[in-house]
């Protein structure tokens, strides 16, 4: 194994292994190693020397003669933080594989020497091999290191790969400026390395590694006005290289010029202004910061125009975040990477130096070098394309409007596409994987129709010329609303007509009614900073409805909007740890973390409060205003309540700005009193809702819009008033003793309801009769619950209620029961209840099934199947026999091809099959994953694996999630499925425990890893693990998640609170019925 090694050149492998016991007699003929991969190992010693201070307990890393060397004077001081040690060895090599052994001088080997001495033997001891060995190998195997490697060589170059893993970090402050064309880029690399030590051990000494530098924006005495921007992808080396031009105005006189940029490395820089042509002196990069500061000799006058040119060089990540790569499949199986891109919030600064923050705004003319036969594709059309030498093309593009950075987008891969046109004139693209051209159909008619919906509904015409779609195989979130070119993950823009669901259709309706909705709402004006977010997601989150309603009326879309986006707001933001909609953020981890229900589902629905309350056409009219005045530009919440003001006459200002200041919301009190035989008094109260129910720690007042129907006229308004103060009377006219009366009526109001118990009495025999519209009978129920959570009502109590409810036919209003039992459901597991549970269940929800049935009905409803859908997958979970068993044999058809399972039953017999299944059924799924080349279809699979009740089973759905067959975009939701699980709840959570440094590598922060923390923690329900999370991670740092962890913490002592307080009541009622 070794001698095969070293006749491939790898002479540092064998001189490594001997590190271990003889640290003293490193070979220093290692610079001089003539392969690539011994190179690579060099270089890999580089980044430490700034990551450690020199200190009594660490050896120092230079002599005194190469602190005082003079080649360090006019070099680049660069930072690098302990965060970055653990980078992808494979993309590190690739990046440098060119670098020819004659770069290395005497300084490069005096400073691997020390630098292996002081750490190798610490990187070896840990000895994490295997877990890279198949990847190194696929990396490596193709290189020509002298001869060609075999299976058996790979644990040795991954036991290699590991241990200098630490030592392999490969960061943005790895290079000074000033790089001559040719010149290798490891030589000056290792250079400015050589040279930065003294500077960065004093400034260690001064600031201490520990201390955290307060966040700062960008200064704004030099801006940018246009961008000229190359980008030239490499999508085998998985890196690319770029130049930007960008006219910048500078305001006041500086020595310096700071802008964003991280991940890459600028390798040359210029400005030009007045006839002058300046260099800087050095480029500074903080990590923390994400900036690079270049810093000239020569003042630049104030009220100069000036010219800065940059290239730069950076890697094809495998992040999902700044230019990344993209994983695909031919038809005939081949392995290939598309690049994309995906900037927001905080990651243009990953593909170039930019001045990286919403309100900078810019043009930009775009240009991509790509190979002869990808598609590429930007934000405006193509202006002209050039063939190139090597099986290249220069692909320009026309000058996009004045915009944000995050909006940039570029997409680099093979497509197929079907176009259409809207009314408006608008071309519209859908670009599909290639051979699935028919599946943007349904994509390409939802957009073609939303343009001119919007157009009217704005009145201002989408302002640029085309607008792509493309489904991205890797990617993070659900979709991008770059402007001109919205990136999608594929469940998210595709359908199958065979294998798409109902629900899943009506949500990729939604999704392109989002995205597209941003291209004025986002995009044409945009927030001036991530503290006013809401006003893009919020906003868009609501329009998404509007145009769905219009499209397609019989989803009765607005009733979903309660269970969707409204009663989950309510859920995260009775917690005490929930955060206003416009909440103050600095760096880009906390940016992150606001990107929840809160900003989006909160939002929508205090938007949607809004427009009930100045009406649909004064809202439009301020949509337009709003619109018009901030066109190419950046607002805050004030525009916004400025503009629907001066459409509505109204105080808007004073009526929202508590609803957006504050966090939480109110629950309306209300009593009643009849007064003779047709009048009634209304006694209302608010207070803050919190779902301990605890007393409010501040003092909140809400203006609050009151509506208030009554049995005369169910769906009609009876009064409406603002609720402005603690407490009020209110006097109703026309009301006999007898009449119910329904505060909120259409769950419009953003807040919850407490009724007194004879206006409670009143209102159920209008659920039960189904007098009380959808809406009500649904916000009913789910104030119900959350009364119960904060314990003002018992469980065992609203149960009984919830047999009212046993009629009900309407799909929105089971979503609301179902969301509500499920919580119960987790409650339970941690008792000895489950069967009394599942009994209670049965009962309840059979009834519906047998309505049903299984085959759906001509003519039937939107709403119907997706009925059916629901109530039979919960009773495959409340352990009905019956449908189980029907289930498995309609699966058993599926799998042997005699009748294949309708799309949207087949995540029920999925389950079904799996629950009690044997490791043959467990098989038998892995291989409908591997055979499907459908997303939608490997997601209900992959998700229903994790409802097994076999430990051994669950622990290879863990395995399998992290397995490179998995995606990581989709590797979540697998262990989230483990997590849900009250078999596989501990199991997921101690993977977490001695994994989270993998996931954290893998996922670097984000949206994706704060998603898998919550649903791993916050089903627990006693103060023993409540403690022992918040133990965790108090000493396991995750940056970006320390919110969702303090709201996880508390639910899980809600829920330990609600299991103490109504266990016994809750235990006598399951058993009665």
């Amino acid at each position: 194994m070794y001698k095969n090694a070293l006749r491939g050149g790898v002479r540092t492998a064998k001189q490594a292994w001997r590190l271990k016991n003889e640290i003293g007699k490193l070979n220093l003929e290692v610079a001089k190693a003539n392969t690539e991969f011994e190179q690579h190992l060099c270089e890999a010693a580089r980044p430490i020397q700034s990551c450690y201070p020199a200190t009594a307990t660490q050896p120092q890393l230079l002599n005194p003669s190469e602190n005082n060397s003079k080649s360090s004077c006019n070099q680049n001081y660069s930072y690098t933080s302990n965060n970055q040690k653990n980078c992808n060895v494979a993309n590190h090599y690739r990046l440098f594989a060119n670098v020819s052994p004659s770069t290395f001088d005497k300084h490069s080997n005096a400073h691997i020497r020390r630098t292996e001495t002081a750490h190798l033997n610490e990187l070896i001891s840990s000895k994490q091999f295997f877990k890279v060995q198949k990847q190194f190998y696929r990396d490596y195997s193709s290189v020509s290191l002298g001869a060609s490697l075999k299976n058996s060589d790979a644990p040795l170059l991954g036991d290699l790969c590991n241990q200098y893993r630490a030592i392999l970090a490969y960061t943005s402050a790895d290079v000074g400026p000033g790089q001559k064309a040719g010149q290798p880029q490891q030589q000056q690399t290792r250079r400015a390395h050589t040279q930065q030590e003294t500077r960065v051990q004093q400034q260690e000494e001064v600031n201490g590694m520990a201390q955290k530098l307060e966040f700062k924006r960008l200064p704004t005495n030099v801006v940018p006005k246009h961008y000229e921007l190359l980008l030239q992808p490499d999508l085998e080396a998985f890196t690319f290289k770029g130049k930007t031009i960008v006219q910048v105005q500078v305001k006041e006189p500086t020595t310096q010029i700071v802008l964003n940029a991280l991940d890459i490395i600028i390798e040359e820089a210029q400005l030009e202004f007045e006839c002058t042509k300046l260099k800087p002196d050095r480029i500074v990069y903080s990590t923390d910061a994400e900036t690079a500061t270049l810093e000239f000799e020569q003042s630049i006058p104030a009220e100069t125009a000036g010219v800065l040119h940059m290239s730069f060089t950076g890697e094809l990540n495998d992040k999902m975040k700044g230019f990344y790569r993209s994983k695909y499949f031919t038809s005939s199986g081949e392995e290939r990477y598309a690049g994309v891109t995906q900037f927001e919030a905080t990651d243009a600064r990953r593909c170039f130096p930019c001045w990286d923050e919403p309100a900078i705004k810019a043009t930009f003319d775009i240009t991509l070098v790509v190979p002869k036969n990808r598609v590429a594709l930007s934000n405006m059309p193509v202006k002209k394309e050039d063939a190139l030498d090597g099986g290249l093309r220069r692909v320009r593009f026309d000058r996009t409007p004045i915009m944000s950075t995050y909006l940039v987008a570029c997409v680099v891969g093979e497509y197929d596409f079907v176009e259409g046109k809207s009314e408006d004139g608008v071309i519209v693209r859908v670009f599909t994987p290639v051979g699935k051209r028919e599946q943007g159909q349904f994509a390409l008619d939802v957009a073609t129709k939303v343009l001119p919906y919007y157009k009217d509904y704005f009145n201002i015409a989408y302002p640029l010329p085309k607008m792509d779609l493309i489904a991205i195989s890797d990617f993070s979130a659900g979709a991008m609303e770059n402007w001109g070119l919205v990136t999608y993950r594929e469940t998210f823009v595709l359908v199958d007509p065979k294998n798409t669901s109902l629900m899943r259709k009506q949500s990729i309706a939604l999704t392109v009614g989002h995205e597209i909705a941003h291209q004025w709402f986002g995009n044409l004006v945009t927030m001036e900073w991530w503290t006013h977010l809401w006003l893009n997601e919020g906003y868009a989150s609501f329009v998404e409805f509007l145009c769905v309603h219009h499209l397609f009326p019989e989803y009765d879309i607005w009733t979903q909007f309660v269970t969707d986006m409204y009663t989950r707001a309510l859920e995260l933001d009775s917690l005490k740890n929930s955060h206003p909609i416009e909440v103050p953020v600095g760096h880009p981890s906390e940016i992150d973390e606001i990107f929840d229900e809160i900003s989006y589902n909160k939002g929508a629905s205090v938007i949607r409060m809004l427009h009930d309350y100045i009406g649909e056409d004064d809202f439009r009219k301020g949509m337009n205003i709003y619109l018009t005045r901030h066109q190419y530009g950046n607002t805050s919440t004030e525009d916004l309540w400025t503009a629907l003001q001066e459409a509505s006459s109204k105080n808007v200002a004073e009526v929202m700005s508590s609803w957006t200041q504050y966090k939480g919301f109110p629950v309306v009190s209300v009593e009643s009193e009849q007064k003779g035989k047709s009048q009634r008094i209304l006694r209302l109260s608010q207070r803050k809702f919190t779902a301990d129910g605890s007393q409010a720690d501040e003092d909140c007042l809400w203006v609050v819009p009151i509506s208030v129907s009554t049995s005369r006229n169910p769906t009609a308004i009876a009064k409406t008033f603002l609720l402005d103060k603690p407490s009020m009377e209110v006097v109703l006219d026309g009301v006999s003793a007898s009449d119910w009366i329904k505060i909120n009526p259409g769950t419009v109001g953003y807040y919850r309801t407490r009724y007194s118990k004879e206006m409670l009495e009143q209102l159920m025999p209008a659920v039960k009769n189904m007098e009380l519209p959808p809406l009500d009978r649904l916000g009913l129920i789910d104030d119900m619950f959350a009364m119960v959570q904060a314990g003002h009502a018992s469980t065992a109590d609203v149960l009984a209620l919830v047999d009212g409810y046993r009629n009900e036919t309407n799909y929105t209003v089971w979503t609301a029961i179902t969301n509500s039992l499920t919580n119960l459901h987790i409650l339970i597991s941690h008792t000895d209840l489950m069967d009394d549970f599942h009994r209670f269940g049965r009962n309840l929800y059979e009834p519906v099934a047998q309505r049903l049935g299984w085959e759906p009905r001509d003519g039937e409803n939107h709403l119907d199947t997706l009925l059916r859908s629901l109530v039979l997958t919960r009773l495959v979970s409340f352990r009905s026999n019956d449908v189980i068993e029907v289930a498995r044999q309609r699966f058993r058809s599926h799998i042997n091809g005699t009748n294949l399972l309708p799309a949207d039953l087949r995540s029920t017999c999925y389950k079904a099959a799996l629950q009690d299944g044997d490791e043959k059924v467990f098989e038998e799924m892995l291989a409908m994953y591997r055979t499907t080349d459908l997303h939608e279809e490997q997601d209900r699979i992959s998700r229903a694996l994790g409802c097994s009740t076999d430990v051994k089973l669950l622990r290879r759905v863990i395995d399998f999630a992290m397995s490179g067959e998995v995606r990581a975009q989709d590797s979540v939701f697998v262990i989230v499925a483990v997590a849900i699980n009250p078999k596989g709840r501990d199991m997921a959570w101690e993977f977490f425990k001695t994994s989270n440094k993998q996931l954290l590598e893998r996922y670097q922060g984000g949206f994706l890893l704060t998603r898998l923390i919550k649903y791993l923690i916050e089903n627990y329900a006693s103060e023993e693990k409540a403690k022992e999370v918040e133990e965790f991670f108090r000493v396991t740092q995750i940056p970006g998640c320390e919110r969702t962890v303090s709201q996880a913490v508390e639910t899980i002592r809600l829920n330990a609170a609600w299991l103490e307080r109504d266990r016994a009541k809750l235990s006598t009622y399951l058993k009665s019925v």
